[in-house]
């Protein structure tokens, strides 16, 4: 029995480094996703989204409300971006997603402030994702004592006392009772068609080659668009399967509601399922073996996870990651599937995240079919 010998371990040791630096997805890999980590961890995730798009129906046009205004904007939660000119267009612009809060303050604001009524200032939050949404109705806590103390002076001074001049009601609209499953269970259903269709997908054509049996398949008469069809057909099936097991479940189980909103969800999910394989056969196509198939399969749904609002509020990350969270389809895809679960809405609301999801399928499957080589090198 030969013993140890320090120099044929030191001359595997060298053959694996050499091995390493050849394989150099695998070395990105080992550099690239702890960067990429700390990177969005430190500087792209917030659990206490500021800044959130408001829309404001103002009643009257007096010292008070102004005073409401700027102590909204002062408070460094809401960002007033849309004027709203009716109950009707505030509405819509919450449904729509276009605003995270809808405040109305009423007409006789003023006059009941001055006679001391105490009146309410109505603010509905979008709710679907309750975290997105705590810190700034916290925030709301302090508005009745702190908005006029400016105004209410003189002769008015008493009514800057307890009790406060006037109440904040909230509207929890989508999600009264803020719970959290019913944002996230929603959500998980374009994460595991992310994770399966997309991996495995490029699993099952890299297989081929990896095995051989390509060659066979390139000796005939098949055209790259036939070719991708025929491998991606059955998986269309398990995408079906995998979403009806999720929405039973989300249903039965976790009690998520479901408003409507059926015919954007079956275009969207149509959508999403034939861009996620389409996607997957893309990568087969960049990878020469099983293994970079699934290193570069999960360069993609890491950021899927962690910038399409999945894990954490969307709007709560910084500019930038929000634009690149805008580039993944994932994101768009929770929007359909939240949107239509939790607010019924129609294909009016939902058509940029649909216009979004047919672009990325026309994009990935052509650039699928240009990548894919007829001819082995």
């Amino acid at each position: 029995m030969m013993g140890f010998s320090g120099a044929r371990v030191m001359a595997v040791l060298v053959k694996e480094f050499k091995q390493l630096a050849r394989d150099r997805l695998t070395y990105a890999m080992m550099l690239a996703i702890p960067v990429v980590q700390l990177v969005l961890f430190g500087y792209a995730i917030n659990a206490e989204p500021r800044h959130l798009p408001t829309a404001l129906l103002v009643q009257e046009d007096s010292r008070y409300a102004r005073s409401m205004v700027a102590a909204l904007e002062n408070s460094r939660f809401f960002d007033l971006t849309h004027q709203a000119r009716s109950p009707a267009e505030l509405d819509r612009l919450i449904r729509s997603g276009e605003v995270q809060f809808a405040i109305t303050i009423p007409g006789d604001f003023s006059r009941r402030v001055a006679r001391g009524d105490k009146p309410q200032i109505l603010v509905e939050a979008d709710a679907t994702d309750p975290s997105a949404t705590g810190g700034a109705v916290a925030a709301l806590a302090a508005l009745p004592s702190q908005a006029l103390v400016h105004d209410l002076t003189g002769a008015m001074a008493a009514r800057a006392g307890a009790p406060a001049p006037f109440e904040v009601v909230v509207h929890r609209r989508y999600n009264p009772e803020a719970v959290t499953s019913y944002n996230i269970v929603p959500g998980l259903l374009g994460i595991i068609l992310s994770m399966t269709l997309v991996m495995l997908t490029a699993l099952s054509v890299t297989r081929e080659t990896e095995r051989g049996t390509m060659e066979t398949l390139l000796a005939t008469p098949l055209e790259p668009f036939e070719v991708m069809t025929g491998k991606l057909a059955p998986y269309v099936g398990v995408g079906l399967v995998q979403t009806i097991v999720v929405l039973l479940l989300a249903r039965f189980l976790f009690g998520v509601p479901m408003e409507g909103g059926w015919i954007g969800l079956i275009l969207g999910l149509s959508l999403f399922i034939v861009g996620s394989l389409a996607l997957g056969f893309l990568i087969s196509t960049a990878a020469r073996s099983q293994l970079q198939a699934m290193q570069m399969s999960f360069f993609y749904i890491l950021p899927s996870m962690l910038l399409s609002g999945f894990m954490f509020p969307f709007r709560g990350m910084p500019v930038w990651a929000q634009w690149l969270g805008e580039i993944i389809p994932v994101t768009h895809f929770l929007r359909v599937v939240r949107g239509s679960l939790l607010k019924g809405q129609g294909l009016i609301d939902q058509w940029p995240s649909l216009a979004a999801l047919t672009a990325f399928v026309l994009v990935v499957t052509a650039l699928a079919m240009i990548r894919y080589r007829r001819t082995l090198d």
